[in-house]
Formats: structure tokens, C-alpha cells, sequence
């Protein structure tokens, strides 16, 4: 009966980022905050992450001793920062006199692929979280790594605690998937650029997870992607306190009312051009297959009109795969006949986002209008149903945002 009792419950995953167990202080709070849900009658199992800058410290270390450190060492190293909050966190809950129990990634039997540095999660088992969940116990599980099908550490990357919690939650079948940070929802715009900025009160999958993709630093794009693959209900909010947060669920009719919901940003890409390719079949091909053979991942696409039996092409890149898509330019050059290949980091993406774009008309002409009113020119353009991106010169990329967010009035609540 008491295991029953207990499972019955309402089942709550509260993950916490870096910045929210950054110091004791911070972590003594966040035990609080935990025990209060606990109090108020929920199953807790909760997903941290390594302590502030813990991670970029010991990448650091690693570069300190060997430019090149080995992935599979890197994970055992990087997996270390997370079981260091996990287990302060659990003592400064004990502490305050409640039962609960810290565990690994591997303990939690978070099973990945077997790609060290960016692993993606294949299964979770979480017997063991629910053997704890029935002592009635809170559950403190390390984000960001599992254990691959061979038996190794892996980690998920960047951002990869949030992964975590959403596995959990649809794994546990949690009530709802609580991201808590330093940062009181989803807004509009990111607000340190537009004070207007306004948070919204509830947003669905698929415009979250095109605002993460396009640059909002808030939620990392695959648990997104796995929210909305199983139906995990999101709720973003502050780590310290109670409050509304914003919700990110499924698609109501309502939200198509809203023409534009969100605009990102991101100043992290570098466009890289291809000139004077021959204008031919298979060229393309050419080009993107050494790409993805290193691992490159490839955004924004543009070629244009050829002329006299020649083209450019310009792709963008993320910042972190500079080096890696300069070391090809060679090899691109020399496999597809090009004249050279040429890189400028001097840009930004400003993206807007609207599930109501798919059944509104003239967004892109307001888009292209405001931005040319403000004098500020689009070096390539991307569109889908629900998202239109431009690249311009990263020195307005604060301009090109404030400007659209005033012109879709996004600063006012939706009258729906």
C-alpha cells in the first residue's frame, strides 16, 4: 500500500541550470525550493547541472595539458561537474532533514549511442529512480551524461541537462517537466536587446523548438524535439522562486490567432562562399558531402544566378565549426574547380517565428519592409511555414530585432 500510496502521486522533474547551483548559497536555496514542491504533495526527481562554469574550467584543464584531448577522457572529465552538484545539492537537502538519494547518469540507466561528446539518448530504464521515487525519497539525478551501449560515460553536449530531464519526464511519466533558470520564461524578443520584450505565457513545440534552433538561449532545441516527440508538457521558469513561468505544450487552435510569436537572434554563425563554382550538376553535392563527412553542420543555404557557366555559393556554419570548414576550403576548392573560398564572421541571424504565419499573408513583405526602412540590408534569406531568417551585418542585428518586434507589436498581449 505505501509503495502504491507514493506512486500515485503526482510526479514532478524540476531540472536546474548551471547559474541556479553556482554556490552554496544558491544550492541552499534551491534545496528549498525543492522541499517545498516535495511539501505540497509531489513525487520529486530533479536533473542539475555542473556548478556555474565548473564545465569551461575543466575543458580548460584538459587544454592545459594536450590541444587535442580524446573525446572518450573528455566525457569522463566533463561527466565529473555534474556529479559534484548532485551530491551538494542531496547533502543540503538532507541536511534540512528530508530523505533523498543522488544518482548518475549510468546509475539512472540512461542508455546513449556510443558517440563520445554529442551522444544522443537511446533508452532510459530509470529502475532505480523508481525504486527510490517509491521510498518516498527525492531523487537527484546528474544531468548532461548517461552510458553508452558499450558500457562507456558519454554526454549529450551543450545544454544536453535539459535532454535529460525531458527523458526523464516522459520515461517516469512525469505530470510536467519544470527548466528552471535564472530567467522568468519565454520572451518575445531577448530583453537585455528590447526592454519591451514581454514573456509569453504559454508557446507550442513547434515555435519553441524554431526560436531554440534560430538562437534563444533558454531551452536547447533537442529537448524540445523530444517534448514534442512524447508529449512532455515544459514549463520554464525561475529556479528560486514559484512563478507562472511559460508553458510549452501542443498546438491549439487558439495560437494560430498570433501571427508572429517570438523573434531570435544568433551572432555565433560564420558565412562562409564558394566563388566561381562551376555552374553544373552535383557541384552541390560535392560540396556538402566533405562537410558532413567532418561532422559540419550546415544552416543557411544561397547560390546565385549563374553566369557565363559559373556561380557562388554561400552556406553559414556555427562559429565552432570554423576550424574545421576552413581546414576543407582547400579540398572544396580543389574538388569542384572553384576560384577560392572566402569567410566572414561579421554576421548575425534575426529570425521571426508564428505558427499564424502558415494562414497569414504579407509577413515577409512587412519583414523585408522594416529592415529596409531601417537601411539595413539581407545578405540571405531562409523560410518555412512558420519562420522567416535573414542574415544581415552583425553590428545590426540589436536594430534589425528592435525593429521587427515594434512593427509585429509584440510587445502587447494577444487578444486571444
Amino acid at each position: 500500500y505505501r509503495r502504491f500510496h507514493f506512486i500515485m502521486k503526482p510526479l514532478v522533474v524540476m531540472k536546474f541550470g548551471g547559474s541556479s547551483v553556482a554556490d552554496a548559497e544558491k544550492i541552499r536555496k534551491v534545496a528549498d525550493r525543492i522541499i517545498a514542491k516535495k511539501e505540497a504533495g509531489n513525487n520529486v526527481v530533479v536533473v542539475v547541472s555542473a556548478m556555474g562554469d565548473t564545465t569551461d574550467h575543466l575543458i580548460e584543464m584538459a587544454k592545459s595539458v594536450t590541444e587535442n584531448p580524446p573525446d572518450r577522457e573528455m566525457d569522463m572529465l566533463l561527466s565529473s561537474g555534474e556529479v559534484i552538484s548532485m551530491a551538494i545539492l542531496t547533502m543540503a537537502i538532507q541536511e534540512r532533514g528530508y530523505d533523498a538519494i543522488s544518482l548518475t547518469g549510468p546509475q539512472a540507466e540512461i542508455i546513449t549511442d556510443t558517440s563520445h561528446r554529442r551522444a544522443r539518448i537511446t533508452d532510459i530504464k530509470a529502475t532505480r529512480v523508481k525504486e527510490e521515487i517509491a521510498k518516498d525519497r527525492i531523487v537527484i539525478v546528474a544531468g548532461f551524461q548517461g552510458i553508452s551501449s558499450d558500457h562507456e560515460v558519454t554526454t549529450l553536449g551543450r545544454g544536453g541537462s535539459d535532454t535529460t530531464a525531458v527523458a526523464l519526464a516522459y520515461a517516469l511519466k512525469a505530470n510536467v517537466c519544470e527548466i528552471l533558470t535564472d530567467v522568468p520564461g519565454v520572451f518575445t524578443a531577448d530583453p537585455r536587446i528590447v526592454p519591451e520584450a514581454r514573456k509569453m505565457n504559454e508557446i507550442c513545440y513547434e515555435e519553441m523548438l524554431e526560436l531554440a534552433s534560430m538562437g534563444a538561449k533558454v531551452l536547447q532545441s533537442r529537448s524540445v524535439e523530444l517534448a514534442s516527440k512524447y508529449g512532455v508538457v515544459l514549463k520554464v521558469g525561475l529556479s528560486h522562486e514559484d512563478s507562472p513561468g511559460t508553458i510549452i505544450k501542443e498546438e491549439e487552435v487558439s495560437m494560430e490567432q498570433v501571427l508572429v510569436r517570438g523573434i531570435a537572434h544568433n551572432t555565433d554563425e560564420v558565412k562562409f562562399t564558394v566563388h566561381r563554382v562551376p555552374d553544373k550538376p552535383g557541384v552541390a553535392a560535392a560540396i556538402f558531402t566533405k562537410l558532413a563527412e567532418k561532422g559540419v553542420n550546415v544552416d543557411m543555404i544561397i547560390q546565385n544566378i549563374g553566369q557565363e557557366g559559373y556561380a557562388n555559393l554561400s552556406f553559414t556554419v556555427a562559429t565552432g565549426d570554423i576550424a574545421k570548414t576552413a581546414a576543407l576550403a582547400d579540398m572544396i576548392k580543389k574538388e569542384v574547380g572553384a576560384e577560392r573560398v572566402t569567410s566572414d564572421e561579421n554576421i548575425a541571424k534575426v529570425s521571426i517565428v508564428g505558427i499564424g504565419m502558415r494562414s497569414h499573408t504579407g509577413v515577409a513583405e512587412k519583414v523585408f519592409r522594416t529592415l529596409a526602412e531601417q537601411e539595413i540590408n539581407i545578405e540571405m534569406i531562409s523560410t518555412s511555414e512558420i519562420k522567416i531568417s535573414v542574415v544581415i551585418n552583425k553590428d545590426r542585428a540589436a536594430d534589425a530585432v528592435r525593429a521587427l518586434h515594434a512593427a509585429f507589436e509584440l510587445d502587447k498581449a494577444p487578444a486571444v
